[in-house]
């Protein structure tokens, strides 16, 4: 019967009734409700063990019901290590438990607990470093013994993808605290994105009893759900996780198979805090769990958690939680209280009433298991001291809840800065020095009685309204005495098994072994002992491990700290960083111009550039012809995303001097120079051409790719050298053309008349400004293309109306607009390379022969250096070009370029650049080839599937050797 342990509504606010999800655990098939997930159905048909840790291979069951320990870690056909309380069954057919041999309920590998004492705290550092090797023989095993899920490589990946979301205010935390400050913040005008790693919105009053009646709970959550879900400047994302913290408000969340990138111009964390367990002998078996993993079983899946039940609590939360239990029907045969007195008699009348003994001043010290579940605990008094005393009973009971307390979810929070600081008296650690733009509010900023839950919420709230420029109202600052940790709940056992860490099997006296070791430092007791290092990164073991080390290494809790809390929250799939991602696209001022001429676009870096224009079915005779109408008459490129920045000041002459390869202080006023520029390597990363505006001005290009690179690195450099120069990145300021052909000079003496075109008085590699139609360009006469040609830089306000002039112009020369494909193919025929594609990560100048571009007399340029060490020595590859008859098969780009033909070959090479050229009817080239293959003349083999085509190396450009197209009259 599928409700045998099922409890009646209200109870099971997550599951439907209606529908039954059958679904198999360890080949045994079970029913659930839909909405269930793995571990709740699993509970409700009496199925408490569900994998096996990690190291001692010890029976484990849910901890916290909440996603938030590693204790039922299950194995998916398609995905390993998923938490069993976090998986709907509906998503769930078949699940396997996880890390042991033989079978769940018997593990061969349990004996590995009898062999403990040999395997003491960082036992692997000092046992298997010698003799030398000895390690490579015990990893095998080693893994094998300590694994945990198995990857299924043959999965198909599922598709995942990332999204952009903008915000006034982001909440991270949909409990009381969250909802009332997304209801306070929106009410003031703000934006507001509220996000819950939770199926439903209300955190704690989901499950949570907040009196001694149960009923405010409710009224209180129905009020502001509607609230929230009514308002229409409130987003909800349930079943989201925001996943880490970066600076100004940056917030990875993931919610499904979709990373939102969120950027929030005020955030508050509202993620309230991890309830504690008590450290005693035996307390990781199943059927141990803490009160809110009761409340929760009770509340979201109306699951009656047990038969007999005894709560052991340090606070006032473990009434209210017996209570509950006792209320739907559950017999609490005990609340053990470790406190000495109880300040709120309401609570103690109120389970007596029920008939619940209460015990004052007394522990759980060991609790004991039959069949892999939990049969019955001992009980001890406590001293004044707090120390374990005599037995007071042993006490028969299939479920042990427990509380010591709480501990703020502080990991966001300390990514952006926060710091910890412990308080003696509440026995808890509190959050301060939070950054301007990120607030806190609720039970992680130490607040428990609802009123002020709600009150601290508001405030946060209002405090974000203020500086958003809504409000001038500052919240209150919120304060509450209700005291929740029980400030000593660890009670080592002689015999040891009274686990701090449940992930990594380790015990109270492996955190002290560590401090004895000399690991006094909380960070070196983690990297030693593995503490916080398993699945749940010390969610539960963090409070412990560090009042164990503070008393051991007699300093203060605050002294001592807790681990440096780093990103990831939760484990984050590969596949939400490698899944489609949103590429913002630019378009340059003519890109209707290019729609409306028929353009193919394709991208170039985040640009959108024709590659050429026409039917993609002509795609190649396309390209041809507006190559042939460059080299035979005259064409014009839109090359507005080529990188534009000024260089300004006294220093601009050594600075560029510095930067570049080639010497730039002696470059006359009015000239360009071509412009390389290597890393501290000695690699090539970018080139570009430098135009000499005046002694102090230079207005430089840069790849489209490159260009952000390239300034970054400027800025990097002058902060060091402190040259009295201004550098500034202009390349949405400035668009530019390129006219190129025979016919260009005609073209721009038509549109441009203030400048002097004539061959002497506008030279090759000369610049020039002038005026089209009144507004102000720059001419750079240039040859990238091998022609005749002219780059206008212009005002990117004027491009378009400089295009249509142009465009208008060049009709009584039949001027044809070419694309990208087509100057790439010209450039080839010029032999000249592009960064990227015709270099690699290990390019350097002298494989390029752009040597003649280095100024050798100069004492000092980025890079210098290596490039003087790494072309002196005996040189292994060179670009060369490459020439094939037009009958053979295209070489492409990445080709492989061998020594020999056959397969004992050796790889020398590859092909960078390769394409058909009508003007030379051939294949042409650039390739990599091993230093033996580079004279011109030699044949060299390129495998294309599998069969090698054998081009002959030729000099250098294939087209017009000797410039004399670029000097047409």
């Amino acid at each position: 019967m599928i409700d045998n342990n099922r409890l009646s509504p209200p109870m099971g606010s997550l599951i439907s009734r209606d529908n039954t999800v059958s679904f198999e655990f360890e080949g045994k098939h079970y029913l659930g409700y839909d909405g269930d997930t793995v571990a709740s159905a699993l509970i409700a048909n009496d199925q408490w063990l569900m994998s096996r840790s990690f190291k001692y291979h010890r029976p484990r069951g849910p901890l916290t019901m909440a996603g938030q320990d590693a204790n039922t870690l299950v194995q998916l056909p398609d995905e390993a290590n998923v938490l069993a309380d976090r998986v709907d069954i509906s998503t769930a057919p078949m699940v396997m438990g996880q890390n042991y041999n033989g079978s769940l309920e018997n593990d061969k590998d349990a004996l590995l607990e009898k062999v403990g004492r040999f395997m003491p705290v960082g036992f692997y550092y000092r046992a298997f470093y010698k003799p030398k090797g000895i390690w490579d023989k015990w990893e095998p095993l080693i893994r094998k013994k300590a694994g945990l899920g198995k990857a299924n490589l043959d999965v198909e990946p599922t598709y995942h993808d990332k999204a952009y979301l903008f915000c006034d205010v982001m909440i991270v935390g949909a409990g009381p605290a969250g909802l009332n400050a997304a209801i306070t913040a929106a009410q003031g005008g703000a934006d507001v994105l509220l996000i819950d790693e939770n199926k439903q919105l209300g955190g704690a009053l989901t499950y949570h009893r907040f009196d001694i009646d149960g009923e405010i709970a409710d009224e209180k959550l129905n009020a502001l759900r509607s609230a929230v879900i009514d308002h229409p400047k409130i987003r909800v994302l349930t079943d989201a996780v925001c996943n880490a913290w970066f600076t100004d408000n940056y917030l990875p969340v993931l919610t499904g198979n979709r990373m939102y990138k969120v950027r929030a111009k005020q955030c508050i964390v509202a993620s309230g805090e991890f309830e504690q367990h008590v450290v005693f002998r035996n307390n990781d078996i199943p059927g141990i769990v803490l009160c809110s993993a009761a409340m929760r079983l009770m509340k979201h899946y109306a699951i009656k958690p047990g038969n007999k039940s005894v709560v052991l609590t340090g606070n006032d939360d473990g009434y209210l939680a017996a209570i509950e239990l006792a209320q739907q029907g559950v017999e609490v045969v005990s609340i053990i209280d470790m406190r000495k007195t109880q300040r709120c008699p309401d609570l103690v009348n109120a389970a007596q009433t029920l008939g619940i003994p209460v015990v004052l001043g007394a522990t759980v010290f060991e609790a004991q298991a039959r069949n892999n579940h939990l049969s019955a605990v001992e009980v001890h008094s406590l001293d004044e001291d707090g120390n374990v005393a005599q037995r007071v009973s042993t006490v028969e009971c299939d479920l042990l809840c427990v509380s010591s307390g709480y501990m703020p979810t502080y990991q966001l929070l300390c990514q952006a800065g926060a710091q910890l600081t412990y308080n003696d008296t509440s026995a808890r650690f509190t959050l301060k020095n939070l950054p301007n733009n990120l607030h806190i509010a609720g039970s992680v900023n130490g607040i428990h009685a609802l009123g002020k839950v709600l009150a601290d919420g508001e405030s946060a709230a209002q405090t974000c309204l203020v500086n958003l420029g809504l409000s001038d109202v500052l919240g209150g600052v919120i304060t509450c005495d209700q005291n929740t940790n029980f400030p000593w709940p660890i009670f080592p056992h002689p015999k040891g098994k009274d686990f701090v860490d449940f992930d990594e099997d380790l015990q109270s006296k492996d955190i002290i072994n560590a401090t004895r070791l000399g690991y006094r430092d909380i960070q070196l007791v983690k990297r030693f002992s593995t503490v916080g290092m398993g699945p749940s990164q010390g969610r539960h073991s963090a409070l412990a491990t560090a009042r164990l080390v503070a008393e051991s290494t007699e300093r203060t809790v605050s002294e001592t700290g807790v681990t440096t809390a780093r990103p990831p929250f939760i484990p984050e799939k590969l596949a939400y960083l490698a899944g489609r991602t949103f590429n913002p696209e630019r378009l340059t001022p003519m890109h209707a111009r290019h729609e409306e001429l028929g353009a193919q676009f394709m991208p170039a870096g985040a640009w959108r550039r024709p590659a050429y224009y026409g039917e993609p079915s002509n795609r190649h005779a396309l390209i041809q012809d507006e190559a042939l109408a460059v080299r035979q008459n005259v064409g014009i490129i839109d090359v507005s995303t080529l990188g534009g920045i000024e260089v300004y000041g006294p220093d601009a002459p050594e600075f560029l001097n510095r930067m570049y390869t080639f010497a730039f202080v002696k470059q006359p006023v009015g000239k360009t120079r071509y412009a390389v520029l290597t890393n501290e390597q000695g690699v090539v990363v970018d080139d570009g051409v430098a135009c000499r505006i005046a002694e102090d001005h230079y207005y430089v290009t840069a790849t489209t790719s490159g260009v952000d690179a390239v300034y970054r690195e400027m800025k990097k450099w002058n902060a060091q050298w402190q040259l009295d120069v201004d550098i500034a990145n202009v390349t949405s300021a400035f668009s530019a053309v390129n006219v190129a052909g025979p016919l260009a000079r005609k073209v721009l003496e038509k549109v441009c008349s203030d400048v002097d075109f004539a061959p002497d008085a506008f030279p090759y590699l000369f610049y020039r400004e002038g005026h089209i139609d009144g507004m102000p360009v720059r001419l750079a006469r240039v040859g990238f293309v091998g022609e005749l040609g002219y780059e206008i830089h212009m005002p990117t306000l004027f491009a378009l109306k400089i295009w249509d002039l142009l465009m208008s112009a060049g009709e009584e020369f039949d001027m044809r607009p070419f694309g990208v494909e087509a100057q790439r193919l010209l450039r080839l025929e010029k032999g000249h390379i592009i960064v990227g594609q015709d270099t690699d990560g290990m390019s350097h100048p002298g494989e390029l022969s752009l040597g003649w571009a280095i100024a050798k007399a100069k004492p000092f340029y980025v890079g210098s250096r290596s490039v003087d060490i790494v072309m002196r020595r005996e040189q292994t590859r060179k670009l060369v070009g490459f020439k094939l008859d037009k009958s053979s098969a295209k070489p492409e780009e990445g080709h492989l370029v061998l020594d020999k033909a056959g397969h004992d070959s050796t790889i020398t090479g590859n092909v960078t650049s390769c394409d058909f050229s009508s003007t030379l009817d051939a294949y042409i080239g650039l390739a990599f080839v091993g230093i033996n293959q580079q004279e011109p003349g030699t044949l060299f083999p390129i495998r294309i599937d599998g069969k090698e085509v054998w081009p002959e190396v030729v000099s250098l450009p294939f087209y017009d050797p000797d410039g004399a197209r670029q000097e047409v009259i």
